[in-house]
């Protein structure tokens, strides 16, 4: 069993918090996701609809875990609450979870979505060369960030911060600009785009599209231990990035409407059309590049954040005890680093075989995802039942009404991404429905770990 030499240290600012949560949140999610959204909505206002209810359901879930984060303010979030909720079996199999499928299957998604933009600048590879170099690129930028992330805190949140800003430059350069210019075919008014009949199916597929450009607003959660005055800051960070992150996607969405019309906005190059009318056809290469940045800012901050869940879980159960050790060099969790770069790069090497890496990695991590966002819902109310005692300096606004709106929602996305998996027979969920039951079974595996 390898002793802890040392842990975390509280060097994470407000600035540095929220630009951990709006890195994460902001990817390339909001560039592919737009148009897909925009194909499904019968008009342009169900298209702004959907985005703000999006944001609203986020807002909701960030409130219950503020809850929860300013009351355990611990390495590890979710890991954290679910286990004192519900057990140490339920926290290992959350853990478990994150280190198989959702922590690599998200960077990993992120990372082809850089790479595929990152081909687009050079060298511009096709066919079955394209698809070796895009799993060189995805590969190469979880290697150097996670090296970034093992040299130390600082380092990490440093690049954060720049990556965070630069993305949002940029997609502010994108909203004045669609505000400034029109295509011709943009005339048709906002809400009067299409007929209003918005079948079932295709609401829950829009809905998924959204709430994946909107996922990591919970990140905040698994680096409590390193927040400076995590009461007051941890609460702040998480409703400042998820109301500055539901703004932008908004604006960015009116822009797009604005300039390009609700058909304009259903082509997948939309916000290169918009950049267009400024810049013409450096638009291409432009957007490419802002595409790669917002990537490169998704997969440092869930590697930074993902890590801590393993840190937490080493340090409970001593199957994984290795994990449960602070680097007094380094000042981070590296073994836990080490372990999610490589079974990333495993996932992100097998994945790329299908030259489809994105969206095979989105389904493959959807559905443990919101299971387990939807069992931390439920927790906010086993704790207060539980733990009456705990002082909570946030008790969430509007309960019991919040979090029950928020497990609602995050039922309805689980039954709609299996119900999506069984119709199309998509492989990708069913092996990550596997893996979790080959945790299930290790979970009864449960001695006690070091302290």
């Amino acid at each position: 069993m390898f002793p802890r030499s040392a842990a975390p240290r509280r060097e994470l600012t407000l600035l540095d918090s929220t630009s951990i949560i709006v890195g994460i949140i902001i990817g390339a999610g909001i560039y592919r996701s737009s148009p897909d959204v925009a194909a499904l909505v019968p008009n342009a206002a169900w298209l702004i609809g959907l985005w703000g209810l999006g944001g609203l359901l986020s807002l909701l879930g960030a409130l219950c875990y503020a809850e929860l984060a300013t009351a355990y303010p611990r390495e590890g979030g979710d890991y954290v609450y679910l286990t004192r909720a519900f057990g140490r079996a339920v926290g290992f199999l959350f853990a478990w979870s994150q280190l198989w499928i959702v922590r690599p299957g998200s960077i990993g998604a992120m990372a082809y979505a850089f790479a595929e933009y990152a081909n687009q600048i050079w060298p511009r590879a096709e066919g079955d060369a394209a698809a070796g170099v895009m799993v060189l690129y995805a590969a190469g930028s979880i290697v150097v960030l996670s090296g970034v992330n093992i040299l130390g805190v600082r380092e990490g949140k440093w690049t954060q911060n720049v990556l965070t800003a630069a993305k949002v430059l940029g997609l502010s350069a994108i909203v004045l600009i669609g505000f400034l210019h029109a295509a011709p075919a943009a005339q048709v008014p906002v809400a009067a785009a299409g007929p209003a009949h918005f079948p079932l199916a295709d609401f829950g597929l829009a809905m998924i599209f959204v709430l994946f450009t909107y996922g990591g607003w919970n990140e905040m959660a698994y680096v409590g231990a390193e927040v400076r005055h995590p009461r007051r800051n941890i609460l702040r960070a998480l409703l400042l990035g998820t109301l500055a992150v539901t703004l932008i996607y908004v604006l960015v969405n009116v822009a797009f409407l604005h300039a390009l019309g609700l058909q304009g906005t259903r082509h997948a190059t939309a916000a290169a059309d918009v950049l267009e009318l400024a810049i013409g056809r450096r638009a291409a290469q432009a957007i490419s590049l802002l595409i790669c940045i917002s990537a490169l800012g998704a997969i440092n901050g869930q590697i930074f954040t993902g890590a801590r869940i393993y840190y937490a879980m080493g340090a409970d159960h001593r199957l994984y005890s290795w994990l449960g050790h602070w680097s007094a060099r380094w000042g981070t969790p590296v073994r836990s680093l080490l372990i999610q770069a490589v079974i990333t790069l495993a996932l992100v090497i097998w994945f790329g075989l299908s030259r489809n890496g994105f969206e095979s990695m989105v389904k493959f991590t959807t559905p443990a995802f919101w299971f387990f966002l939807a069992l931390v819902g439920v927790s906010v109310f086993v704790l207060r039942w539980r733990e009456p005692e705990t002082v909570r300096p946030y008790r969430v606004l509007g309960y019991p009404l919040t979090p029950i709106v928020f497990c609602l929602s995050c039922g309805f996305m689980v039954y709609s991404s299996v119900a999506f998996a069984v119709e199309h027979r998509t492989w990708e969920a069913f092996w990550s429905i596997a893996i979790l039951l080959v945790g299930a079974g290790l979970s009864f595996y449960n001695p006690i770990g070091h302290q």
